[in-house]
């Protein structure tokens, strides 16, 4: 670690030099080329010089060579030319497009120019004679060259003459004269040549100085901008360190990886802030020692640990593992651990850092997906379904074991092979192969919704009806991953279906059809009666005697004789006559295209079968009999309902009028139309029940020869509301109420409607005010066991005192139920309700059983207290009763007491209690009400 650190210093070292470097680098650059070119420019100042001094002597050797005649003073001309001569040789070679270097060198060096200015003069010439710099001195130098070459040739002639002997004195005069002309010439140009090259030379200066000066203030401002760069970039290192430092510091805070570090040698460990958080160590606490730390893993996971950090620190093996530690407070928790280490030049490891992840919550969803796997795999192997799953391109994966059943394959013969191999289905109608079903349910796009009317063929040829389903399965991205096949075996649900529509339409007793399948044959047959004009008949038939049967042998034997009778019945029927058992011991029969004579004689043969029939059940015979209700269907009757009711009074007339009979329904029967109008109170009280129809008064209860009571003593009244919400007494409505079985739900509603009124009362304080609240039940709500468990669960719901709770049970229901009633009392009045025996004196046994009632009032029937004072035998009768009553430790109370003669009469007898319209009228019974209750009394 420590030579990457150095390293990478150097890197950043030269990072930082290497530009004021490269700016040093360039200014000497720079320099140099400055210099060379001031060079060039200095020899070809020099070489300039040379040619000017060479010229002036050529002229004057020429001179003197003119006069003196002599061969030296001409070789020095010819020496003095040759550098202007080798000059012009270097430049006309430099101008041509490929010079020869060595040409021009030569040339050069015959000029007179030192070799080492000579790549300085050739370089300033190539490079900048097409620049201003050079175009007037090499303009001048050209000529110069034209008028050296004119001398040269004036020198050969004059040599030639010379040579030659004895020269004319005008040629020579000529030549002379040419000569100083050429010279005159020569003179001027050598000035401009010489001034135009010094003027060339300070330009050189000039722009170099200003090149350097400018290239050197760019220098300048680029170091600048390189240093303030450098040093942002090293601000910003600096800050993006410290808030890295930062990140990793809060990043080490808040991470749910935990770190540590290890100097092996030292054996020291760094614990992050969230590892002793991990371990169970306040950030105040101090770090745990190595031992400590392996001291934290669980014990049976502590050799694994061990094997892979020597594993890992002797072979440089990957460090990853899981393992459970426990925390310092005994928390078990599982972590991931992931490290590396690092060794000095030896090889040895000196250190070694890695991470701890909690993965308990993962564990624990692993565990749980375990179990989920688990779960749904036992339930693929257990339900109903035929479960098949396919990979994406559509071969078998897996197979449930109703799967296996139902297609004839095993999971390890199936797996792997195309779905087509293992699944041959056809259309249940036509028996073909449906060619799009494999491809739909491949095509992942269009899921199958239980697809019906199919077959499976399996390859031992044989078939079963099946619905099939198909949806894809997809991941969490909603990438399709392969697709689940459902198939329903269908064969056994159409069994289960065919056997509900039977048990639907039959009665399960007697295999004969039940109400709901006699009520539609039933309805059938009207749209024919009434379309088709044909004559049926309907009977209705309730067995007599079979509550005695049933009572005295038990429910085996009354089914054993329900079946009996069906059988008997239906062998007497035709074909096509229907018989229904309806419910309980009474059976329907539906006679069709049966005119009303035969159909009376059909329902005689029958009353006659059933009662020639004696039933036998443990040696006891049993003879029993038959009424029957008949009914030919008209056109009068419109409705099912209509027909039904009708039938069914005719039967109860029939039982009324000595039971083993048959009576047939007529519109002009009377006694019919008593009965229909009792069976139209039925849909009323029913109404009044679910619609709230029903209200309830109270009448008070006055105590006669005593101080007035502490409380009010009232009877509840229960009265119905019509459709125009007009009262109707209950002697309208409660004879049909009883000989359908609705007072049972009339006495609950009226006992839960006082008890949560009474509740009410309670909690405005004024449950105080009432003493005695008398409710009159029914014979069949005492005979009803769930009544008493009733009028418990109320007590419990409302928490109402009992004591001041009296239900009133008349005379004849008491006697009709003797032990029921009985019962009935005896577990109410053992809570604290009390009781008192209404209408006493009607009955005829009136006396007989009053010893075994456990009542606290006895109620005087009305009949003898509104006559009494005209009639000796009513007088008595009251007298007699309220004797007796006090001499059986009971209150009495006389009914109708209209006026206050009847009062006073009553008083001086000794009765108890005194109610009627003489004592008070019946009043609204609720909220509000009974403070008048209370005025009253």
């Amino acid at each position: 670690m420590k030579k990457f650190f150095t390293m990478d210093s150097g890197m950043r070292w030269i990072k930082v030099i290497l530009p004021f470097l490269a700016i040093v680098a360039l200014m000497v650059g720079l320099l140099a080329f400055s210099m060379n070119i001031l060079s060039s420019v200095r020899a070809f100042v020099g070489g300039e010089s040379l040619w000017s001094k060479a010229q002036k002597e050529a002229v004057f050797h020429l001179n003197q060579y003119a006069v003196t005649h002599a061969d030296p003073d001409y070789q020095k001309v010819l020496k003095a030319l040759a550098v202007s001569i080798g000059d012009r040789r270097a430049r006309d070679e430099l101008d041509k497009p490929n010079p020869d270097l060595q040409v021009v060198r030569q040339g050069f060096l015959d000029g007179g120019n030192h070799p080492d200015d000579i790549d300085g003069i050739i370089s300033l010439y190539r490079n900048f004679k097409n620049f201003s710099l050079l175009r007037e001195p090499v303009a001048n130098w050209k000529i110069g060259d034209q008028l050296i070459q004119e001398l040269s040739a004036e020198a050969s002639r004059l040599h030639a003459a010379i040579s030659a002997g004895n020269p004319d004195p005008q040629t020579m005069i000529a030549s002379v004269a040419r000569i100083r002309e050429i010279d005159a010439e020569l003179t001027p140009l050598e000035l401009r040549f010489s001034a135009s090259l010094g003027e060339s030379s300070r330009q050189v200066q000039r722009l170099l100085l200003f090149a350097t000066l400018t290239i050197a203030v760019g220098l300048m401002i680029f170091g600048s901008w390189i240093s303030r760069y450098i040093l942002t970039k090293s601000d910003q290192f600096e800050e993006a360190l410290k808030i890295s430092q930062e990140r990793l510091h809060l990043a080490m805070l808040g991470s749910n990886d935990g770190l540590w570090d290890w100097d092996i040698q030292a054996d020291n460990i760094y614990y992050s802030p969230r590892l002793k958080e991990l371990l169970g160590y306040s950030l105040e606490e101090e770090e745990p020692t190595p031992l400590q730390f392996l001291n934290c893993i669980y014990p049976s996971d502590l050799d694994a640990v061990r094997a892979k950090l020597t594993s890992h620190l002797h072979d440089n093996s990957p460090c990853d593992i899981e393992f459970r530690i426990v925390t310092k407070g005994g928390e078990l928790r599982w972590v991931r651990s992931c490290a590396q280490s690092t060794s000095n030049s030896a090889g040895e490891p000196v250190r070694m850092a890695g991470s701890f992840t909690d993965i308990t919550a993962r564990k624990r969803s692993e565990e749980q997906l375990y179990a989920a796997k688990e779960r749904a795999q036992v339930t693929l192997e257990s339900i109903g379904e035929a479960v098949i799953t396919l990979s994406t391109d559509g071969l078998v994966e897996y197979l449930n074991p109703t799967a296996e059943i139902l297609t004839r394959w095993t999971l390890a013969s199936a797996r792997g092979l195309p779905l087509e191999k293992i699944l041959h289905v056809v259309g249940e109608s036509s028996g073909n192969r449906i060619p799009d079903l494999i491809p739909q349910i491949l095509d992942n796009s269009v899921p199958i919704d239980r697809a019906s009317n199919l077959l499976l063929v399996c390859d031992d040829g044989s078939e079963v009806a099946v619905n099939l389903s198909a949806e894809p399965i997809r991941n969490l991205s909603g990438e399709t991953i392969g697709t689940v096949l459902v198939l329903h075996d269908v064969s056994k649900d159409r069994e289960y279906a065919a056997q509900l529509s039977y048990q639907a339409s039959h009665d399960e007793l007697t295999g004969l059809i039940n109400r709901r399948e006699f009520e539609r044959r039933l309805t059938v047959a009207m749209i024919t009666s009434r379309d088709q004009q044909r004559q049926h008949a309907v009977l209705y038939l309730d067995l007599d005697q079979f509550k005695v049967v049933n009572d005295t042998c038990g429910h085996a034997a009354g089914d054993e004789l329900i079946r009996q009778v069906s059988v008997l019945l239906k062998q007497r029927l035709r074909d096509t006559d229907t018989i229904a058992r309806l419910g309980g011991d009474e059976f329907g029969v539906l006679l069709e295209n049966c005119p009303v004579e035969h159909s009376l004689r059909i329902a005689e043969g029958l009353r006659q079968t059933v009662a020639d029939f004696q039933f036998v059940w443990t040696n006891k015979p049993f003879t029993i009999g038959v009424s029957i209700g008949l009914i030919n269907l008209a056109g009068e009757m419109h409705t099912l309902g209509q027909i039904m009711s009708a039938v069914d009074a005719a039967c109860y007339l029939a039982k009324e009028k000595g039971r083993n009979r048959v009576h047939e329904y007529r519109l002009d029967d009377s006694e019919l139309s008593i009965r229909h109008g009792e069976m139209e109170w039925i849909t009323r009280i029913n109404e009044a029940l679910t619609q709230e129809k029903f209200c309830l008064f109270s009448q008070e209860i006055s105590a006669l020869g005593k101080p007035p009571s502490h409380g009010a003593h009232f009877e509840i009244l229960l009265r119905m509301l019509d459709k125009d919400d007009n009262l109707v007494l209950p002697m309208v409505f409660i004879p049909a109420a009883e000989r359908y079985n609705l007072m049972p739900a009339i006495d609950r509603w009226v006992v839960s409607t006082v008890f949560a009124t009474l509740a009410k009362m309670r909690q405005q304080g004024r449950g105080r005010e009432i003493q005695t609240c008398a409710i009159n039940l029914s014979g069949t709500s005492i005979g009803d066991s769930n009544f008493l468990s009733f009028v418990q669960e109320q007590h419990v719901k409302y928490g109402i005192a009992p004591q001041i709770i009296c239900f009133e049970i008349t005379e004849t229901s008491a006697i009709a139920n003797f032990a029921k009633a009985a019962h009935f009392i005896q577990e109410l009045r053992g809570v604290g309700y009390r009781f008192a025996l209404d209408d006493f004196g009607a009955g005829m046994s009136s006396f007989a059983y009053l010893k075994n009632l456990p009542v606290d009032f006895i109620k005087i029937d009305g009949g003898f207290v509104k006559d009494m004072l005209n009639s000796p035998t009513d007088y008595a009768m009251v007298e007699a009763i309220n004797k007796i009553g006090h001499l059986m430790g009971k209150q009495t109370i006389a009914e109708f007491a209209v006026n206050e003669r009847i009062i006073g009469t009553l008083t001086e007898i000794g009765v108890d209690f005194a109610q009627g319209y003489g004592i008070g009228r019946p009043r609204a019974f609720g909220i509000g009400v009974d403070k008048n209750l209370l005025n009253a009394g």
